[in-house]
This record gives structure tokens, C-alpha cells and sequence, in this order.
């Protein structure tokens, strides 16, 4: 960053912070007592698969590290999902796991290929909602979905106010991308 990018007024991205994903527990609870939205056990992440041996390699080594609890999916946009699986109570083994693929996948170079993670909340009102985690901004956001393509917005703008002290959010609500059709959903 020179002073040229600052006068031109731009900023040089957050890096991603993958260790950030250890708060989501103490967040998860934190999210419950304030919202009555309980962890479902479900969580995802989200990257563009590359062509060849090393990343289909690097693939099968992570669902073997996951020892069966993973689903693969590949949305409308071409994203491919890894699902975890675990007890709703499994918060903390839940995102280790998460953060295990997403390191996986960063350490051996396809970093850049990562696009989210999320973890997802429900109540017995059948309100659901996800924490996602952007990997190139290093920040969350909820993301709480209705029927028809809707989304919840007080939801979000609830948790939003609820996880500020728990989570790096995101500012931009612009942001705040819709997940439409995420497995764990």
C-alpha cells in the first residue's frame, strides 16, 4: 500500500483469519440465550474445485479426515460444498472440522479458491439461520432465509446486534450474500 492507493482511497483487503472460526461456539450460545435459535449439528464449506490430481487428491484426504461425517454438493453457480455432520451439541467439533478443511485446503495452495463457511441455527418456530463466515473478507454475517428466495431481515438484524461483541462481522451489509440452496439448510 503506497500513498498513491490512499489517495485514490483504497484500503488493502483484511486477511483471512481462519482461527476466527474458534468464536462460533461461545457465539452459538450467546446467539441462543438471546434468540432462542439452537445449533443444528450442520456446517458447510464452500469453494470452486480445481482441475487435476493434486486438488482431487487433496479432496479425497479431507473427507477420509472426516471419516464419513461429510456429503459433497455443487450448486447452480458451480461452488462445491463439503456438509459436515455432527450432534447439535458438537458446536466446537463441529468447527474444528470446518476449520481442519479450510486449512487443508489454504496449506496446500487453493487458498484463493475458498468462499465461505457457515453454520447453521434453527428454533422450533422453524426459523433458520446461518453464521457464514467470507474467507477474503475474514468477517461474518447471518444469513437468515424464508420461503420463495425471501430473507429474514429483522432475524438477521437481531443477530447482527446480539453477535457484535462475539464475532468480527461484517460491516457491509452489501455484503451479506445470500446462500440460497446451502446444504445444511
Amino acid at each position: 500500500m503506497g500513498w498513491l492507493d490512499a489517495i485514490l482511497g483504497r484500503s488493502k483487503p483484511v486477511p483471512p483469519n481462519l482461527d476466527a472460526l474458534f468464536a462460533l461456539p461461545s457465539a452459538a450460545v450467546t446467539l441462543q440465550a438471546a434468540t432462542g435459535l439452537r445449533p443444528t449439528g450442520n456446517g458447510s464449506v464452500s469453494f470452486r474445485a480445481a482441475e487435476g490430481g493434486a486438488f482431487a487428491t487433496l479432496e479425497s484426504e479431507v473427507k477420509q479426515l472426516l471419516d464419513g461425517r461429510v456429503e459433497e454438493f455443487t450448486d447452480s453457480y458451480g461452488y462445491t460444498w463439503l456438509e459436515v455432520r455432527r450432534a447439535p451439541d458438537q458446536v466446537s467439533d463441529l468447527v474444528t472440522e470446518l476449520h481442519a478443511v479450510n486449512s487443508s485446503l489454504e496449506g496446500a495452495g487453493f487458498g484463493p479458491s475458498l468462499l465461505c463457511s457457515m453454520v447453521s441455527f434453527a428454533d422450533a418456530d422453524g426459523r433458520r439461520l446461518a453464521i457464514v463466515y467470507l474467507y477474503k473478507r475474514g468477517t461474518f454475517y447471518p444469513f437468515a432465509p424464508l420461503s420463495g428466495q425471501m430473507r429474514d431481515n429483522a432475524l438477521e438484524l437481531q443477530a447482527k446486534g446480539v453477535l457484535a461483541d462475539e464475532l468480527p462481522l461484517e460491516e457491509d451489509l452489501s455484503r451479506w450474500f445470500p446462500v440460497w440452496g446451502a446444504p445444511g439448510f
